[in-house]
């Protein structure tokens, strides 16, 4: 089963300096019929307007994985990293036992990312924050793990979780058969252009929840770029 859960359709909200639709409900915001798949907790499209963003604050418990559209995202933490991810980077965060972070937008243009959220397998532990870039033609026509729970994909991120995130730049006409493992579901997004997924059509930034289906088949529609999350 293909379920799209089309951008226009998502809740979200408007803190002036920060537009965010929420393709997964959480903590009482979006859309109570949009909620979680396996592991997978959040996942906000968010717009930063230039010269803002969030200051230090807390997290524990949770795997986040932010990927970087548009712009770049200062990020600093309690562990003593400091780093600019721009787009074509991703970064992972485990919060574990605590970790205070902060993220803003200090460039002069829109910062657009994902921000992704998922259940880690074992509460608590040592927090612990990882970045690396992923060049868009590295993905051209194929998708490419970039944040894994698997200690096989050594190329990706690592999380503590039962997911993998995959990425994939597409050209018109372009498709992609990619087979899920067994039991799991999946979650993926568009950030511009359109696809078909098995047949279901998604407009730019739409999202489409994946259940029971073996098999994922993606037609480009147009040029586009895929996130993809396989969950356990």
């Amino acid at each position: 089963m293909i379920a799209p859960r089309p951008y226009a359709a998502l809740g979200g909200h408007d803190l002036g300096w920060l537009q965010a639709r929420l393709h997964v409900a959480i903590g009482g915001m979006g859309r109570p019929e949009h909620g979680a798949i396996g592991p997978l907790q959040a996942w906000n499209d968010d717009a930063f307007a230039p010269q803002s963003g969030f200051g230090m604050h807390g997290h524990r418990d949770v795997e986040i994985v932010t990927y970087v559209r548009q712009g770049a995202v200062t990020h600093e933490d309690s562990l003593g990293n400091r780093s600019t991810i721009a787009a074509g980077d991703v970064q992972a965060m485990r919060a574990g036992s605590g970790i205070r972070h902060s993220e803003r937008n200090d460039g002069a243009v829109p910062l657009l990312l994902y921000q992704i959220w998922l259940r880690p397998r074992t509460p608590g532990g040592a927090p612990s924050w990882s970045t690396r870039r992923f060049p868009r033609g590295d993905r051209a026509g194929a998708l490419t793990v970039l944040a894994s729970g698997d200690a096989r994909d050594a190329d990706a991120l690592p999380i503590d979780a039962d997911a993998r995130l995959l990425g994939a730049t597409l050209r018109a006409g372009d498709v992609i058969e990619h087979r899920l493992p067994p039991g799991h579901g999946a979650y993926l997004v568009t950030t511009a252009g359109r696809v078909t997924v098995n047949g279901v059509t998604l407009d730019a930034r739409d999202g489409a929840a994946v259940v029971d289906e073996a098999v994922i088949t993606l037609l480009a529609l147009e040029d586009t770029e895929i996130v993809l999350a396989e969950l356990g």
